[in-house]
């Protein structure tokens, strides 16, 4: 298991604000493996334009410092479709117009027909979504990548929760959801925060009720984290 003993700005911004506006949130929550966890991050309550607003500029912020080079935006169905759109709109105000696409769940079958919506998938892709869960959308953004001829190019998400996958046997894995994209699928990934930034924050927090998950949430990231 790794540490994070450097203190990110940005990722200590975005988790007071992802407290503030209530995505993340503390207590018990059963998850898509059936762990209970003691924290839950919902980025579908980003859901004013004041909050995807801000949330849109994490995401340019973090791009940008990472030094991730990229052509266009891919947002996968159906969280990354809002974001990909939310992230271009804050890269053309900081002066870095790109291109952005998403695809349907269905295939359309008039009209236009297909997929993919948005701009021709070219050059280096990079495709937005708010969390790693098993990188199964991140394989089907791949597929639909290649199979337009471009190149994927990473992966960026709002929160990388830094535990341990699950395998197909249902046991735990050794590597995290982000760990497989990058090592298994050879693509970077750019977070704006991550578990270990969540548990800077608890611990500086000034607030007593917040400090008080500190010890469940330690206590997760040792049982299962990477």
């Amino acid at each position: 298991m790794t540490t994070n003993p450097a203190t990110d700005p940005l990722a200590q911004d975005f988790v007071r604000f992802a407290v503030d506006a209530g995505v993340l949130r503390f207590g018990e929550f059963k998850t898509k493996a059936g762990r209970l966890s003691p924290y839950f991050f919902n980025a579908g309550l980003f859901d004013d334009g004041a909050k995807l607003g801000r949330l849109a500029e994490f995401y340019a912020r973090r791009l940008v410092a990472s030094g991730l080079p990229f052509d266009m935006l891919f947002g996968p169905a159906y969280k990354g479709i809002t974001l990909a759109a939310a992230v271009a709109i804050e890269l053309a105000r900081l002066g870095r117009n790109v291109p952005y696409a998403y695809n349907r769940k269905e295939a359309k079958d008039h009209g236009e027909g297909g997929t993919l919506v948005g701009a021709k998938l070219a050059g280096r892709v990079l495709i937005v979504d708010d969390v790693i869960s098993a990188g199964t959308s991140v394989r089907e953004s791949i597929s639909l990548i290649q199979a337009a001829g471009a190149q994927p190019g990473g992966v960026a998400i709002a929160l990388d929760r830094q535990e341990k996958a699950t395998a197909d046997d249902g046991a735990d894995a050794p590597w995290s959801a982000v760990q497989y994209v990058q090592q298994r699928l050879g693509l970077p990934v750019a977070a704006i925060a991550t578990l270990a930034d969540l548990l800077q924050y608890l611990n500086a927090s000034a607030d007593a009720g917040l400090r008080s998950h500190l010890g469940a949430v330690s206590a997760y990231r040792e049982r299962y984290g990477v």
